[in-house]
């Protein structure tokens, strides 16, 4: 069987070598061929099928093939992306932005020849940007569509092409948003439809804008926030090597705080990463050299932007002088709870894997609550009145009319509001946090995270909670079990007092569960509770470990 294999292998690769437009990517798929048939493992999985749109768009290893990201796959998903807007009667420019991840820059300035070799106008960001400035540029220019070059808070073998739609096609809840089906099903065989990445007509390289784009969302993010209140903060920041920096300090200025403490070795765009094992703020030691920053600078808040500025993760000291990462739910519920005090209207909107607290928080204030699917393609389209929206895995909107997206920036403008207005009041962000708890009870979050070498391991462990679902949780029976196939891959499980929700995740190859424990707090004791939820989520996570086999 093996030489039989070889053979298709080979043949696969040698039909996509003679119509790669890339050099590099030529070379090293002949290496790979040369060596067959020591590397038909290696070519079989990049000819296992081309990249599909997930959570958050195409994504995946820079590689030559179809299963990877490279320039005869990015050409293929700008004609297939410039063809379908075509046949959809869209009319309006294309923007395209990108990030300091290595190949963005070639893949935006081909996704833009693309566009102008069919007729369409191209747009190009005038330098490396955070995907905001990208979803803010889709409305403030009525783009038809925008792309955005970047693989986020992933690896740095990692790249990827994210896709909204602008108002002619995205509808009104979806102005600027990103794609959802069917548009992303219609793109997709659009670029199945796609005979030759060699064959794509390309015309010249577009316009690129000047920076009154960048000024224009500068001056959109400091307008999020009240222009009387205090400001009176002193923060340490890192942008974790991404493209953060330059416009989140441009934005504290114009909002009139002083500027931010920068990790210095973390200031700078590197595709490299090289000072964390993963560019993500809620991976363990990723904010390390944030939080002994803040120590040194005797910070009031420490706030981290994952690679291309559209999460926002926050430090705070404790009574000891020990800084604590805020959790993505946690965080979620003090922005909440800061826009509703500050009288902002609207659906306030969450996923089903986040905190059951914001649901509890608007009944209680009475505001209108929605919940949604994961990924923020959803949230944003959660009403067309929203107000704010939160994931728990550091992704806010604060600003939906300026950006229908998940906004590091904004977000990060809006928490130091917060936190200078407590400032005043002797009060800290982990105060009001410990006064909700009195209000609602202690929703403690966690996360149980298995990252996979191979796919498949996803699937059988979900298999098997299926099949031998959890009878009892904490000692509690199972009063509910939700199971969202075929339309999702999700199970939740739930007592009075838990629940799992458990996925695969969209954006990398790992399963995912999503803990939740609620403690009331009995005479105030916060610190009882607290102790009590955090034991209680420690059971839960063993339960579950158990029920997956992991």
């Amino acid at each position: 069987m093996a030489p039989e294999v070889d053979i298709d292998v080979r043949a696969a690769a040698e039909a996509w070598l003679a119509d790669d437009p890339d050099p590099a990517a030529r070379a090293e798929l002949r290496e790979l061929i040369d060596r067959l048939p020591a590397t038909a493992g290696e070519l079989a999985d990049r000819f296992a099928g081309p990249l599909t749109f997930g959570t958050a768009g195409l994504r995946g290893r820079l590689r030559a093939g179809p299963n990877g990201m490279n320039l005869a796959v990015v050409t293929r998903a700008a004609a297939g992306l410039v063809g379908w807007l075509a046949e959809q009667g869209g009319t309006g420019p294309l923007v395209i932005g990108y990030d300091a991840r290595h190949g963005s820059r070639e893949f935006a300035e081909q996704t833009a020849r693309v566009a102008t070799g069919a007729g369409r106008e191209a747009l190009l960001l005038p330098a490396v940007l955070p995907t905001p400035v990208l979803a803010y540029a889709v409305r403030a220019l009525d783009a038809v569509a925008g792309v955005m070059v970047t693989a986020s808070h992933n690896p740095p073998q990692d790249n990827g092409y994210k896709v909204y739609l602008g108002a002619r096609l995205g509808g009104p809840a979806g102005d600027g948003a990103q794609i959802v089906p069917p548009a992303d099903a219609g793109i997709e065989a659009a670029i199945r439809g796609v005979a030759s990445a060699a064959g794509v007509p390309l015309g010249d390289a577009g316009t690129v804008l000047d920076d009154k784009i960048l000024a224009g969302y500068v001056d959109r993010a400091a307008a999020v926030l009240d222009v009387a209140g205090p400001r009176d903060l002193t923060v340490a920041y890192t942008p974790l090597h991404g493209v953060g920096g330059g416009t989140l300090v441009a934005a504290f200025a114009a909002a009139g705080f002083a500027a931010p403490a920068v990790v210095a070795d973390q200031a700078e765009p590197d595709p490299e990463f090289p000072t964390v094992a993963f560019p993500n703020p809620e991976e363990p030691g990723a904010m390390d050299h944030l939080v002994a920053l803040a120590g040194r600078t005797g910070a009031d808040l420490a706030i981290a932007n994952d690679p291309d500025a559209d999460r926002c993760a926050v430090a705070v000291p404790g009574p000891d002088g020990a800084w604590r990462p805020l959790r993505g739910d946690e965080l979620g519920v003090l922005l909440a709870d800061h826009l509703i005090r500050r009288g902002t209207p609207g659906t306030y909107a969450t996923t089903i894997v986040s905190s059951s607290l914001l649901g509890r928080l608007c009944a209680a204030r009475g505001v209108p609550y929605a919940e949604t699917l994961t990924g923020f393609k959803w949230i944003v389209r959660a009403a067309e009145d929203l107000a704010f929206g939160y994931e728990e895995a550091l992704g806010y909107c604060v600003a939906p009319a300026m950006v229908r997206d998940k906004d590091g920036i904004t977000a990060a403008l809006t928490v130091a509001e917060l936190a200078a207005g407590l400032k005043t009041e002797g009060r800290t962000l982990a105060d009001r946090l410990d006064e909700l708890a009195v209000e609602f009870g202690v929703h403690a979050t966690d996360q149980l995270s298995v990252r996979v070498d191979d796919l498949a391991e996803i699937g059988a462990a979900m298999g098997r909670a299926r099949s031998n679902p959890a009878a009892t949780l904490r000692g509690a029976p199972v009063t509910e079990v939700t199971d969202r196939l075929p339309e999702n891959d999700v199970l939740t499980f739930r007592t009075p007092s838990t629940r799992v929700v458990i996925r695969p995740s969209g954006t990398e190859p790992k399963l995912k569960a999503y803990l939740e424990v609620v403690e009331p707090v009995a005479g105030g004791d916060v610190a009882a509770a607290r102790s009590r939820a955090s034991a209680g989520l420690a059971t839960l996570r063993a339960e579950i470990a158990a029920v997956l086999g992991v």
